[in-house]
């Protein structure tokens, strides 16, 4: 069973700066795909970064030139260098990923189970 664990969240003040780190575990062939996501109570989850296999990050208009994505081919990990952080940044971010099973070769998308950024003074 593949499965994503997020870290790094927690509380910053505006204009701070946090990372987060999603690793991976489970019988992994290939990833297509892996990407963060964020959601607030009441609103639909939204897409923040995503990274392709070879080729370049998608930003959300709302963080680009604030958030970097870092992609580890080798360890199938994704880290997402938050900075300048804002009130309106404050969420449940989300670490998914679009994976090739290894040995059964079917397609998945999983999700990790969270972490909370609050940017609050």
């Amino acid at each position: 069973q593949v499965q994503l664990v997020e870290s790094g969240g927690g509380l910053v003040q505006p204009g701070g700066s946090l990372r987060l780190s999603c690793t991976t575990s489970g019988s992994i062939f290939r990833i297509n795909a892996m990407g963060w996501y964020r959601q607030v109570p009441g609103k639909e989850r939204e897409l923040v970064a995503v990274k392709p296999s070879g080729g370049s990050t998608n930003y959300a208009d709302s963080v680009k030139g604030r958030f970097t994505c870092a992609r580890d081919n080798v360890k199938n990990t994704l880290d997402l260098q938050m900075n300048s952080l804002k009130p309106e940044d404050t969420a449940v971010y989300y670490c998914n990923a679009k994976v090739v099973e290894g040995g059964t070769g079917r397609l998945l998308e999983v999700w990790g189970q969270g972490t909370l950024v609050t940017v609050s003074s």
